[in-house]
């Protein structure tokens, strides 16, 4: 199967700071632009960086409540955490300001890596890097949402060919495959439990797949067939294991 990669998805024409811009100019950066983050670039253009929204506010997180008594000690400051917080909030510059290092991905990931990827590290938007880390584009969470957006009839038409007819021998008509707002569903006779397993696995893992609704029945259970037996039936143990 042929995931969409980061780079036809990502935005080319990027803003971004570089290593002295002022904080008010990055906090206007934001604004102007309607966006969460930008990636600090040095001369050749390649990502030191991230200054994100949270970043700016450690300024306006640290500034006192003159409402407040002030406070005579601050054990946070103490930790390193709240070592690089209090740097943040005091600093002028985006060197100072940015998150390091930055979480970044290249043109050939796939949607679904970088999707991975922002879930893990808790971030809307990655800078998009070539094999030096020159900044090339960026993606946003709302790029990666666009896969969804793949017509049900293109969706169908990648199900049958790539996982049915390529992926498993599967005779193109033998089973029945709906889509309708991305729900797939799989109806029909295959040769083998594993046939039926591989089949709703890989259709999951199509672009623009919401769910899978598994109505396969299968003549052979071949769960305790051993694997120098599964190998001579079209499908290796090894590529179950992969999936």
């Amino acid at each position: 199967m042929r995931h969409t990669k980061v780079g036809s998805v990502m935005t080319t024409e990027v803003v971004r700071a570089e290593r002295g811009t002022p904080f008010k100019e990055v906090a206007r950066l934001l604004g102007e632009h309607h966006i969460s983050g930008v990636p600090v670039v040095d001369g050749a253009g390649r990502v030191l960086g991230v200054v994100s929204e949270t970043d700016l506010m450690f300024r306006q997180a640290e500034t006192p409540d003159p409402w407040l008594p002030t406070k005579r000690f601050r054990l946070t400051g103490l930790t390193p955490g709240g070592r690089r917080r209090a740097a943040k909030a005091g600093a002028l510059a985006a060197n100072r300001l940015m998150t390091v290092p930055p979480v970044t991905v290249h043109p050939d990931d796939t949607v679904v890596a970088a999707a991975r990827t922002m879930t893990e590290h808790h971030v809307e938007r990655l800078p998009v890097v070539d094999e030096e880390d020159r900044l090339v584009g960026i993606v946003t969470r709302g790029d990666l949402l666009k896969v969804f957006l793949r017509p049900d009839a293109e969706i169908r038409d990648e199900v049958i060919g790539e996982v049915l007819v390529r992926g498993l021998w599967v005779p193109r008509h033998s089973v029945h495959v709906s889509v309708t707002e991305g729900v797939v569903t799989l109806d029909g006779p295959v040769e083998r439990r594993s046939d039926k397993e591989i089949a709703v696995s890989m259709t999951g893992r199509v672009d623009g797949v919401v769910a899978v609704v598994d109505k396969l029945t299968y003549r052979l259970d071949d769960s305790r067939v051993q694997p120098e037996e599964q190998a001579f039936h079209g499908v290796s143990d090894n590529w179950l294991r992969r999936l």
